[in-house]
This record gives C-alpha cells, sequence and structure tokens, in this order.
C-alpha cells in the first residue's frame, strides 16, 4: 500500500465524529451526497394511526440528518460559509404553506337533517254528500339526498287507509327537473303524481334552517283548513273531574297486608246474620264474609263480596266502576253500611282497627251491645242400647254419618294398669266351688277380663273366662247401664257377672300398694278410715292386744283375722264390721301402729305424772 493512501485514510479517521453525531453538509450542485452515519436502509411506510385515523407519515427522520425544528434550521443557515439564496436558489422560506379545508361530503353533512312541512290535499267523493274529504298530511323533505316522503297521520274510525302515502324518493317536478328545498315554501302548492298539495306551515326547526343555513325567504304561515264532516262526527268526550294522583308507591311501602276489620250484622227478614268485613287499606277495596255457624242450613259460601271498591250508592252495573266509593274514614262503630243495597250496621272491629281510629282520628270504636234472643238449646238424645257390640262402638253411629272408632284417651293409656285378683265361684254345684280364678281389672278403663288357670283332674279345661269388657252390675240392663268400677272389688268382697258370683280371696303385691298409693279412691287401702271403723265397732282392745308392744315379732295375718273378724263369740265373718281387705291393711301397717301406740301410751303417761 501506497504512503498516500495510508495518510488520506488517518486524515478521514482524524475527522471522523464519533459514532451518533450529527453532521450538517451542505447539498451543492455537484457533490453527491452520502450519509456515511447511516445504518437503517429499511424502506419506511407513508401512512401512520393516530387516535384510529390514517396520517401522512413525514419521509425525514431525525436520522437522516435533516432539521426537524425551526431553530435548527436557523442555526444550519448561520453555521454555513456560503449564502442560502445562493445555495438553495431563493426557495427557502419559514412560513408554512396555506392548508386547504377538508372536503366534507353531503351525505355526511346532511346526515338526519329533515325538514317537515306540515301539507293537506282534497280528494272527491263521489256519490256523497260532501264534495271532497279534506286529508292532512306532513311532508318530509331529506337534504341528504333530495329525497321526499309523504305520511299522513292516522286517525281513528277514518275508514280510510292512512299511514305512508309515497314513500321516501327523489319526486320528478317535470320530466327534466326533480323538486328541490327551493321549491317549498309557505302557501305554495307542489304536484306529486298527480295530487296537488298545499303547504301551510312547517316545524320550528325547518323555519330556522331555511332562514340562517339555505338563506331563504318564508312566507307567512296559514292555518290548516278543518273539515267539516269530520269535524260534525267528533263527539265530546265524557270528562271527569280528576281526583288527585295518590302515590300507589308509597301506600303500599306503608300499608301492604294492613287490613282493617269490622263486625257486622244484617238483618234479613227477621234474622240476625252475622258477616266480617274487611277493608284493605292498600287499595281502598272491601271484603264482606259471612259467619257459618254449625246446622244454620245455609250453604257454605265463604264470600258474599268479592275484594273490590264499594260504591256507596247502587242503581245499576255502572255504579260499580263509576261514582263515589266508601273510605276507612266513613266506618264507625254503630253506623249504617250499604252492601249493594244490603244494609249493614258495624257493631264491633278488631284491636288493630282500633288502634288505626285512634292513632290516625283520635276516635275511640266503642263496641255496640246488640242484645239477641239466645237460640233455643237442643238437648241431644240418644237411642238406647241395643246390646250389639260395646256401648262406645254403638255410640258412634249416633254421632257420626260415617262410621267411626271411639277415640281413645292417650294419656289414660300411659296410665293404665290391671289389678289381679284371686277368686273362686260361690255356686251352689259341688264341681264348680272347687274352680279358682283370676280377675283382672283394668284401670281406668274400668273393664274386666277373668282367666281359669287349668287345674288337673278338675274337671273343666280352663283358659279364658270372659273377654275384656264392661260389666254391669246386677238389676241394670243396657238401657239403663252400671257398670262395675275398679273400686267395687277388694279381697274379701263378693261380685257377680253374668249370673256368676265371685268371692275375692286375694291380691298381689302391687294391688296393695296401688290401692295404698290412691286411698282416696279405694276406702279399704285406707289406714285411718279402717282405725275408725275398728273403734266404732268396740275392738280397739283387741287390736291392741294383737298389735302387743315395740320390738316384738311381727304378728300373723290369721292372728289379725281371729281378733277382728270373729271377735265376738258367734258372729259369722259375713257381718263382721271389717272386710278381709281392711284386715289386711292393719296388718300391712302394724309396725307403725305399734310405734304410734306406744309413743301415744309414753306421752299419756308424762302427763299422769305431771299431773300429780
Amino acid at each position: 500500500m501506497s504512503p498516500v493512501g495510508s495518510a488520506a485514510r488517518r486524515r478521514v479517521q482524524s475527522v471522523s465524529p464519533p459514532p451518533g453525531a450529527d453532521i450538517d453538509i451542505p447539498f451543492l450542485p455537484g457533490n453527491q451526497f452520502q450519509d456515511v452515519f447511516k445504518g437503517n436502509y429499511r424502506k419506511t411506510h407513508l401512512l401512520g394511526y393516530k387516535n384510529g385515523y390514517t396520517v401522512p407519515r413525514d419521509m425525514l427522520t431525525h436520522a437522516s440528518g435533516f432539521p426537524q425544528t425551526e431553530t435548527e434550521l436557523r442555526h444550519l443557515i448561520e453555521s454555513s460559509s456560503v449564502a442560502p439564496d445562493l445555495q438553495y436558489g431563493g426557495k427557502i422560506s419559514l412560513a408554512r404553506p396555506p392548508t386547504q379545508p377538508a372536503f366534507i361530503p353531503s351525505f355526511v353533512m346532511y346526515d338526519k337533517v329533515v325538514l317537515r312541512f306540515r301539507a293537506y290535499f282534497k280528494q272527491t267523493m263521489h256519490d256523497s254528500v260532501e264534495q271532497y274529504l279534506l286529508r292532512q298530511v306532513m311532508i318530509l323533505y331529506y337534504l341528504e339526498d333530495d329525497s321526499i316522503a309523504v305520511t299522513e297521520p292516522p286517525k281513528e274510525n277514518s275508514g280510510i287507509l292512512q299511514g305512508v302515502l309515497i314513500k321516501r324518493q327523489r319526486l320528478p317536478k317535470n320530466s327534466t327537473e326533480f323538486y328541490t328545498i327551493a321549491d317549498f315554501n309557505h302557501g305554495v302548492n307542489v304536484t306529486f303524481y298527480g295530487k296537488t298539495f298545499h303547504i301551510c306551515d312547517c316545524d320550528e326547526f325547518t323555519a330556522n334552517y331555511m332562514r340562517d343555513n339555505l338563506s331563504m325567504t318564508l312566507n307567512p304561515p296559514e292555518p290548516m283548513p278543518v273539515d267539516k264532516y269530520l269535524s260534525a262526527r267528533v263527539r265530546p268526550v265524557a270528562t271527569h273531574p280528576s281526583a288527585p294522583r295518590e302515590d300507589k308507591l308509597c301506600k303500599f311501602l306503608q300499608h301492604d297486608r294492613h287490613v282493617l276489620r269490622f263486625y257486622c250484622v244484617w238483618d234479613d227478614g227477621g234474622e240476625l246474620r252475622e258477616f266480617v268485613m274487611h277493608y284493605y287499606l292498600v287499595d281502598d277495596c272491601v271484603e264482606v264474609r259471612e259467619v257459618h255457624k254449625p246446622n244454620d242450613g245455609r250453604d257454605p259460601c265463604p264470600l258474599l263480596l268479592k275484594r273490590q271498591q264499594l260504591p256507596k250508592a247502587f242503581h245499576e252495573l255502572t255504579d260499580l266502576t263509576e261514582g263515589k266509593y266508601y273510605n276507612w274514614r266513613d266506618f264507625r262503630t254503630g253506623g249504617v253500611v250499604n252492601v249493594l243495597n244490603r244494609r249493614f250496621v258495624i257493631r264491633d272491629c278488631d284491636d288493630f282497627t282500633r288502634k288505626f281510629y285512634k292513632d290516625n282520628l283520635s276516635v275511640d270504636l266503642v263496641p255496640l251491645k246488640m242484645s239477641a234472643p239466645p237460640p233455643p238449646e237442643i238437648k241431644r238424645e240418644y237411642p238406647p242400647y241395643n246390646g250389639f257390640g260395646s256401648e262406645e262402638d254403638s255410640l258412634q253411629s249416633c254421632q257420626h254419618l260415617v262410621l267411626q272408632p271411639p277415640k281413645k284417651e292417650f294419656l289414660r293409656l300411659v296410665e293404665s294398669r290391671v289389678l289381679r285378683f284371686v277368686a273362686v265361684m260361690d255356686s251352689r254345684h259341688r264341681e264348680d266351688k272347687t274352680r279358682k280364678f283370676v280377675i283382672s281389672v283394668h284401670v281406668p278403663e274400668d273393664m274386666v277380663s277373668i282367666y281359669e288357670p287349668p287345674q288337673r283332674n278338675n274337671g273343666t279345661l280352663g283358659g279364658k273366662f270372659l273377654e275384656k269388657t264392661k260389666v254391669l252390675f246386677p238389676g241394670y240392663s243396657r238401657q239403663h247401664p252400671k257398670y262395675y268400677t275398679a273400686s267395687d272389688f277388694f279381697v274379701g268382697g263378693v261380685v257377680t257377672m253374668h249370673a256368676h258370683t265371685f268371692q275375692l280371696l286375694d291380691a298381689d303385691e302391687a294391688v296393695y300398694t296401688y290401692m295404698e298409693a290412691n286411698s282416696d279412691k279405694y276406702p279399704v287401702a285406707d289406714v285411718n278410715r279402717v282405725l275408725g271403723k275398728v273403734h266404732a265397732a268396740g275392738l280397739w282392745r283387741a287390736l291392741m292386744e294383737v298389735l302387743g308392744a315395740p320390738g316384738d315379732e311381727p304378728v300373723l295375718l290369721d292372728s289379725f283375722k281371729r281378733a277382728l273378724l270373729l271377735a265376738r263369740p258367734g258372729t259369722p265373718a259375713a257381718t263382721a264390721p271389717l272386710v278381709l281387705h281392711e284386715v289386711i291393711t292393719v296388718y300391712r301397717h302394724q309396725v307403725a301402729l305399734r310405734d304410734a301406740f306406744a309413743a301415744a301410751a309414753a306421752q299419756q303417761q308424762h302427763h299422769g305424772y305431771a299431773a300429780e
């Protein structure tokens, strides 16, 4: 390599600016411009997006080396050694060229701009009294495309087709021209397809737009004529004085499910019938319900008047929808309410109604005392028992039309007990005297069942002798019954059931315990009552001898039987003052009686010493 080339390369490297620096090189004729620092050779696109719109993109970027702002341009001019006019030929200018206004198409400028004109045309009437029919129309002019539409507002009972008469389209004025906005004005005639329309007026927007935007002078508006035939057919509409409007939502929120209840009486030809009147505060409606009683002989219709507004006067059906209605302020106790020509007298109300009137009107609703003759009391008489089945089952056929089983008391079933007694049959037949029976008394049903335990070589089979049932007393019949109860059974007693006499010999421990716990129902188990009978019979000394002193051995039952049942010589047991169950009661309380007698004797002896 030559030394000259090496030196030139060193000079270029010495003047080479650092990477990224901008160099301003004047563009002179004959000079070839080449940006040695340009590294991006991609072709840029011409359009960009800004706010959703395509806009031209500047091809000259800051990396190309050209000035981007006015300050950079002035700095470039001042730093140049050549005059700008000579270098650029007098074409440089710092002023921006004037911009042309953007073009706006007509469909954008006049979009949704519609001019409205009121007009009419006369339709000839053939074979009729009137010569023509005057029809009012509305002419719509669309500035977007100079199209026109003609519509006729519909009227009730007109008998003609109305609505759109001419669809939106450009209407021809003659063979070569179409109608434009300049052809429309007040008091002019326009002809569309052989029909002549006379324009009378336009709306306020149309008048302002034609005056301001189109610089048109409008003629004075004309009044719209009235068809005499149509005006003669118009009937005056019945108007009613409008009541002040009520806020139904507020009334619903305040009085929803608030009902006033009044108790009323209606004199129906001498018969006082009771009714309940409901007044609904939410919509001022009234409902009347009839109070039915058993066997009143009336159909079970719940409503006399369904929920509706109640008119004060009722003469014809139109009064139900027109007229004056009852309000809650019209109701008072003792007042009369006309319920569709039925005079109802309000006699009382419930507590909520009474409180509502007290809070809102400061009125006390005092109940009206109405004395009505009491209905005759009908005493129900049942026929005599016929003997079939139980008496309770037969009684159901008199109380119910459809037979039902007799109801049982649950509490009585829970407290049920069975009192068992050992008995023998008192019969004149010798073979029956050895038979033993177990008589079960069911409490509290007072029903009796008899069971005979089987015995060997007795001559009887044994088993169930009497089903559980109620047993009549001897001498009573089914028509006039009297049944055995649990208090009629005690040890030593005699009962006769179905012509069989039984003597009760003994009972189990549960029977004695139950009777002593309920001594008010079973006198033979009341020890105090038994002691009173002992004292009245003069057997007190014999009882004291049998009891003995405290600490002695318990006395056997046979000793009590000999002392209390056979105390008097020659006295049979059947005529003894005490029964066997009473003797057993004393026997069961011998320890307590012995201690009580000893304490009483000690106290009496102490009083004797004190007296000495």
